[in-house]
């Protein structure tokens, strides 16, 4: 009989002890722990982060942050935190949550164009990704890694291609430089540097006369063809005579910050900079400004034509009439500057 009593006292002990462990297992690991609303939540975990800012970022979207922690002590996940962006959908349990932050880092995508600048573009990046915007500046203009890659501050814009690309939240600045140069060689494959040597450019220099091009018409049908006139023009040493390139020459200067040219007149075409190609010939010294890649591959198939002229079509918005000759240019050209005038556009 004594022993019967004990056998059972052990066996309800051991009862309760299983019920415990049970409870203890379900609202630890596998009970929904989440208060928010909406299908799922964004985690963003900084490099170096803590445990306790892991914690102060899940504390509002769990109901029980206590349990989750018990777990996360137990799973040896509060000296394990990995950087980047997690997922956290709504009904998750605290083993499910753990799981998802220990290994799923799901990656951002990242989209740019029209950046005018290297400053531009690392405020657009840092948007995106953990850098911030001086890191990536910084990296961007680093010049032991321009000098190693063929590339100046001035050409250096040109080796972000715009386009949409995937990363994860936790790249460094230096992590997405690399990558964008090597998405940059990946982009001048065989073909293309076959064409832009048949043009005796170098890829900086196709890109910096793409940045003209693009300035010029957004219209992708237009490009090869604006491409092609510059292309003659640089052929019998003509000035490129770009008007791009001279507002680009004059927002460098203070008179003009904040200001907007709106017409391209004598006292502009004066200024004195290298990017001034109605007093300068050939290309200048860089790109003026970020082109879609339509406008890259518009001058490495530019359009073969007798044109060294054109101007803005006043009838087509957007488009422009072309010639061969001077004095057909003038003609269209008095046209167009009559527009302006009738608009009050006189700067």
């Amino acid at each position: 009989m004594y022993i019967k009593k004990i056998l059972w006292a052990i066996a309800i002990i051991g009862l309760v002890i299983a019920a415990f462990f049970a409870n203890f297992v379900y609202r630890a690991m596998l009970r929904p722990n989440t208060v928010f609303n909406n299908e799922v939540a964004y985690l963003y975990i900084p490099t170096n982060a803590t445990y306790t800012d892991v914690r102060n970022q899940l504390q509002p979207l769990l109901d029980d942050i206590a349990s989750f922690d018990d777990l996360a002590k137990q799973k040896k996940y509060v000296g394990n935190i990995k950087a980047g962006r997690y997922a956290i959908k709504k009904g998750m349990s605290n083993n499910d949550i753990i799981n998802s932050i220990r290994i799923n880092n799901l990656p951002v995508k990242l989209s740019f164009n029209n950046q005018s600048s290297l400053q531009k573009l690392a405020g657009r990046v840092s948007n995106e990704i953990e850098a911030d915007s001086i890191s990536l500046l910084n990296a961007m203009k680093d010049v032991n890694f321009l000098s190693e890659n063929n590339f100046t501050e001035a050409t250096a814009l040109g080796m972000y291609l715009p386009n949409s690309y995937e990363f994860f939240w936790n790249t460094s600045a230096e992590a997405f430089r690399d990558r964008m140069l090597k998405e940059y060689k990946r982009f001048w494959n065989d073909d293309r540097l076959k064409k832009a040597q048949t043009l005796g450019l170098t890829p900086s220099e196709v890109i910096a006369l793409a940045s003209i091009v693009y300035e010029e018409s957004k219209q992708t049908s237009e490009q090869p063809r604006i491409a092609g006139v510059y292309l003659n023009r640089m052929r019998i040493g003509m000035p490129l005579q770009a008007d791009p390139t001279i507002k680009f020459a004059a927002y460098q200067l203070p008179k003009y910050k904040n200001t907007i040219i709106k017409r391209v007149l004598n006292v502009h075409k004066e200024i004195d900079s290298p990017y001034n190609t109605y007093r300068n010939l050939g290309l200048p010294p860089g790109l003026i400004a970020m082109p879609d890649i339509s406008a890259i591959d518009a001058v490495l198939n530019y359009e073969k034509h007798n044109y060294l002229y054109f101007v803005a079509d006043v009838k087509r918005i957007g488009y422009h009439k072309f010639s061969k000759t001077l004095a057909q240019h003038n003609k269209n050209a008095a046209g167009y500057h009559r527009f302006q005038d009738a608009k009050g556009n006189y700067r």
